[in-house]
């Protein structure tokens, strides 16, 4: 890697901090972050189950945790679990709500791409929404192989944000139409600004999946990196389900659309 690009790597790696930090003020107002109904909780649990097994005590470690909606979802399986995110102000609302919720989750400020955690540490390690921000993505992978106990799992959830299907961009024109005659209201609701969103476009154009994070790309970057039994799940019909409802109508139709998927692997 050249000067100009770890220069380069390293302005971005700031910036997605700096994006995310700002962005815990209203991270878990948001449907599809946090989780609003016991409905969707049950969904998300099925899918942790459904890939992850039991929890009985293993240790997983949850990436780029945030808020740590999905280190909960882990713990209420029976999971040990240790939370880690780069953004200290994601951190502080994690730890305040598991000691609200009177729950035992360990939280620390980390690396996802370079966790500095001993070898073989962990049965698990969980993601989601992570992938796609990540500058080297096959780098992390392979870190996340060497932190992992032999047999144990990867699950990656996340989606391609970049390229929307057809019925998509459909709801998208049909959104701006709505916007232009008054019917729909174009600021973001419980979501980033403007401003916030132009930073969100600038990372996603200089991140390795600015293209989009298609399942079959990061499926082939995990076996680069020596993992096997790799599956990709795209059946996300029952957590978008319940998240609907919290949606405007146009809103979930795009997010049942999208290319979202669950990816677990092995080492």
């Amino acid at each position: 890697m050249s000067g100009a690009q770890a220069f380069d790597n390293y302005g971005l790696r700031e910036e997605i901090k700096a994006y995310w930090s700002l962005r815990a003020e209203s991270f878990d107002t948001q449907p599809g972050h946090e989780i609003f109904s016991e409905s969707e909780r049950a969904a998300w649990q099925s899918l942790l189950r459904r890939h992850l097994g039991p929890g009985e005590g293993r240790r997983a470690l949850d990436l780029a945790c945030g808020t740590a909606v999905v280190s909960h979802l882990l713990d209420d399986l029976g999971f040990a679990v240790t939370g880690m995110d780069w953004a200290e102000p994601m951190l502080e609302r994690a730890r305040a709500k598991a000691q609200s919720r009177g729950r035992s989750i360990r939280f620390f400020l980390g690396d996802a791409e370079n966790t500095l955690e001993p070898d073989e540490t962990y049965d698990v390690i969980t993601n989601r929404h992570l992938v796609w921000t990540l500058v080297d993505p096959l780098a992390a992978f392979r870190e996340w192989r060497r932190v992992l106990k032999p047999g144990g799992k990867v699950l990656i959830v996340d989606g391609d944000f970049v390229n929307p299907g057809p019925v998509a961009r459909l709801a998208k024109k049909l959104g701006r139409w709505l916007e232009r005659l008054g019917f729909t209201d174009p600021r973001p609701q419980n979501g980033p600004g403007a401003v916030m969103s132009e930073t969100h476009e600038r990372i996603l154009s200089r991140v390795y999946f600015s293209g989009g994070a298609r399942a079959e790309a990061v499926a082939a970057l995990l076996a680069e990196a020596g993992f096997r039994n790799i599956s990709i799940d795209t059946d996300m019909r029952a957590i978008h389900r319940t998240q609907r409802r919290n949606f405007s109508l146009l809103k979930g139709l795009e997010r049942a659309t999208q290319h979202r998927y669950a990816i677990s692997a092995e080492r």
